[in-house]
């Protein structure tokens, strides 16, 4: 009969058993962290743009016609993307205004944004984030 090298205090001793639990569990944690800091901030400039897109197209409804409007959204974008955390210079405006409809969409990128940075440890969400609104005028 072959003897254990490990004498039967060793298979009961307890110590360092956290340890070696925090490090298998670690890792998942800390990847599960960082998504949720990625995800959040990006939900968060997602929810700026659809805003600013929104206000944006409200405002829009003031013009007179459509160079107007267009002009209006444009200014709107331009002085409130600060204020809503977004560089004016990522910003991208796209109004599409007719006598029926007037739809502003904003696209912003995201690429060179720090939080992105750490988005190589988890599958990242969309670089450029576009949003649209659209305010109809009269014939509800």
């Amino acid at each position: 009969m072959k003897r254990s090298r490990f004498s039967p205090r060793f298979w009961s001793d307890r110590r360092g058993v956290a340890a070696i639990e925090f490090a298998i569990v670690a890792p998942v944690l800390v990847v599960m962290m960082f998504g949720m800091i990625i995800y959040g901030g990006w939900f968060w400039m997602a929810h700026s743009v659809q805003s600013l897109a929104t206000e944006a197209a409200r405002t829009a409804i003031a013009g007179l016609d459509p160079t107007e409007r267009e002009q209006l959204a444009r200014a709107f974008v331009t002085s409130q993307a600060p204020s809503m955390g977004l560089d004016t210079q990522k910003t991208t405006v796209e109004i599409q205004a007719d006598p029926n409809v007037i739809r502003v969409n904003v696209a912003y990128d995201i690429r060179q944004h720090p939080l992105m940075a750490l988005s190589g440890l988890v599958p990242s969400p969309p670089r450029i984030i576009r949003r649209t609104a659209t305010v109809r005028l009269g014939g509800y």
